[in-house]
């Protein structure tokens, strides 16, 4: 953990914060791994981490991809989610995962927006109110990356969102292509995939009722409910009243836990597991965004055992902070993340159908993935909003069949896949919300395919 070396560009200055210091970005000797930040506005300051992969593969005419991975929330950690959690070499004991995505990519995490993480802001005013401001600060980080760095530009950038992520993730991807053209960003755009991505609100609140009611967790009763709430919510964003849409949503969430006796919104199988107080439609918005979070987080964390589970927050806030030496002393892991939720209020029910529309039409190649069992981003509910989109191929995708999925060494079908031309659309069977802890296999095979890593299978 400690073997550190200093690179040779200074990446940010941080002004009275570290007493004047300028900070630079860190990484192990041998390469393997790089960090640090990018000041991407004045007094805004966003935390990166770059992995190399030991599985590299050179081949003549399919370059080693790099993922950029885009955590959900808004206000969850990719740094510390996404890569402890999910898909980064090492799980919350430090023990090597197994299925970590580097046997197909080099994996960068980034805590975005900031004040997400790692990340902070000087000044409360600096947190983003949009996606595209979102957009805007990850273009400013990967243009001070990838333009200082000629070995990175030879590799294809995926972006690969989960949950939130997918609104940042269309967002920055038709940001990215901007700058490329415009020649302020080096590098080679790959595509975008979506994961169980929370691209059209208004879709998603309409799948949970008749989908829990399906299942039996709710009655007609507690359908009617729900469907009264989606309604409410419908006509607010037609209005353009985000924020009371975004507060009705929390009101849906709230009336869904009532009459489901506390389902899993990350899978519907389960329950929650919350002992949080039931939240009322007076509740603020930092409420619900808390018990949203928290149920996230003990999603997963039911999914280690007691005997063996790392509590996250502890972990990144101590033997990882050390390791990294340059977050300041008055930043902790996490600690601004209620504001980041409470800042894209506006923007949370807002959809990006028309983004993803705008990179289709481009030619970017897309995939959409969605785990079985997941109600937030319910795969009743991204079928709906794909269905609406304008592009001009989605007829002959819509007729195309799926072809079922498999991983080598496990029993049964494992999913399906559908494509046509640069739309690809995985169904994952037997995942929730988190699709790479709830099936590693199948998801690693994916995210190879999605890249066309020339590692082997």
């Amino acid at each position: 953990m400690e073997n550190l070396r200093v690179l040779v560009v200074p990446l940010l200055f941080f002004g009275l914060l570290l007493h004047g210091g300028t900070v630079t970005a860190f990484g192990n000797r041998d390469g393997s791994e790089e960090w640090g930040y990018v000041q991407v506005r004045p007094k805004a300051h966003m935390f990166w981490w770059l992995y190399r992969s030991p599985y590299r593969v050179q081949h003549p005419s399919k370059p080693w991809p790099i993922i950029l991975w885009l955590q959900g929330g808004p206000g969850a950690s990719g740094v510390g989610i996404g890569n402890f959690e999910e898909v980064g070499p090492l799980d919350t004991n430090l023990k090597p995962r197994n299925s970590t995505w580097l046997r197909k990519a080099d994996l960068l995490f980034v805590d975005n927006p900031v004040g997400t993480g790692f990340s902070f802001v000087e000044d409360k005013g600096l947190f983003v109110k949009t996606d595209e401001e979102a957009a805007t600060d990850l273009t400013t980080l990967l243009i001070e990356i990838f333009n200082r760095n000629a070995s990175l530009q030879k590799s294809p950038l995926f972006l690969v969102a989960e949950s939130y992520g997918g609104k940042y993730a269309v967002t920055l991807g038709l940001s990215v292509l901007k700058a490329i053209e415009a020649g302020k960003l080096k590098l080679k755009f790959g595509g975008v995939a979506l994961g169980d991505s929370w691209i059209s609100p208004e879709d998603f609140v309409f799948a949970w009722g008749p989908l829990l009611k399906d299942v039996s967790r709710l009655d007609d009763n507690g359908l009617q409910k729900s469907n009264r709430l989606a309604q409410k919510i419908k006509k607010h964003i037609e209005k353009g009243q985000f924020v009371n849409a975004t507060s009705s949503w929390g009101e849906l969430e709230n009336v869904i836990m009532k009459n489901s006796n506390n389902v899993d919104f990350y899978n519907f199988l389960q329950d929650s597991g919350s002992n949080s107080p039931t939240l009322s439609a007076t509740a603020g918005l930092g409420s619900y965004r808390e018990t949203a979070l928290k149920r996230y987080s003990n999603y997963l964390t039911s999914k280690r055992s007691s005997s063996n589970s790392g509590d996250l927050r502890s972990l990144l806030n101590g033997v990882i902070r050390k390791k990294l030496k340059i977050i300041p002393e008055n930043v902790t892991w996490g600690g601004q993340g209620s504001e980041v939720f409470a800042n894209l209020q506006g923007d949370f029910m807002k959809p990006r159908i028309n983004e993803v529309d705008a990179l289709l039409a481009k030619g970017v190649k897309v995939t959409v993935y969605n785990g079985q069992v997941d109600l937030i981003c319910a795969t009743k509910g991204t079928e709906a909003w794909l269905k609406k989109l304008k592009w001009k191929g989605l007829k002959s995708f819509l007729k195309k069949d799926r072809k079922p999925l498999y991983c080598k060494n496990e029993r049964g079908t494992k999913g399906f896949l559908k494509s046509h031309k640069n739309l690809h659309f995985y169904w994952i069977l037997g995942a929730g919300h988190f699709v790479p802890t709830d099936q590693p296999c199948v998801a690693l095979n994916m995210v190879g395919a999605i890249t066309q890593s020339p590692a082997a299978s």
